[in-house]
């Protein structure tokens, strides 16, 4: 495996590493009241020179085989609409699946192409057997990405975090390598 962040095209898309350059459009992206409602691991409000502390983080996670976070790009001028991840369990060989996509670029199936493309990375070039991903029941979209991609609700986990103050209930989904390869043999 390279030491440099892979780039992934799609149809549509091309995911790539974040450029400190695009640390604005993460501020803002990030500053959504409705973004930071659908996540756990983001601040609200956003603060000042986040964007471009975590952008800095990526290239030595990568490194390290912990994680692989990619900027959502449209085809074929580049706009940064999103953003996904795999955080990765070496010892299990397993990830987890991470993603937003900007508020104004919603409902145009641009999350479920992303993903389906990084979890094709993660089973394929990082040999991980199983990835799976959360939501919280309030966000049916994103439990709606997660069927898109075949994968299999394993349950509620009931007051499982601590987000802002108020505990909340988590959705699990994953999907096995075995299950996505004979997904993709059917397409």
């Amino acid at each position: 495996m390279s030491n440099d962040l892979p780039v992934l095209e799609t149809e549509r898309l091309v995911l790539r590493p974040y450029l400190l350059a695009d640390a604005p459009n993460v501020q803002q992206m990030c500053g959504d009241p409705a973004i930071a409602a659908t996540t756990l691991a983001i601040p609200y409000p956003y603060p000042d020179g986040a964007a471009e502390k975590w952008i800095s983080t990526h290239a030595e996670s990568f490194r390290q085989g912990t994680e692989v976070v990619l900027a959502i790009t449209l085809k074929p001028d580049g706009l940064v609409v999103g953003s996904v991840g795999l955080t990765v369990n070496k010892n299990h060989q397993r990830g987890e699946l991470g993603y937003m996509v900007a508020k104004e670029h919603w409902n145009r199936g641009y999350c479920t192409e992303a993903t389906r493309a990084l979890v094709d990375y993660g089973f394929r070039a990082l040999g991980l057997n199983r990835i799976q991903a959360m939501h919280f029941p309030r966000n049916a979209a994103s439990g709606r990405v997660m069927q898109k991609l075949g994968m299999t609700r394993e349950g509620l986990l009931r007051q499982y975090v601590c987000n802002r103050g108020t505990y909340e209930d988590l959705v699990l989904y994953s999907i096995i390598r075995d299950e996505f390869e004979a997904e993709e043999r059917t397409v």
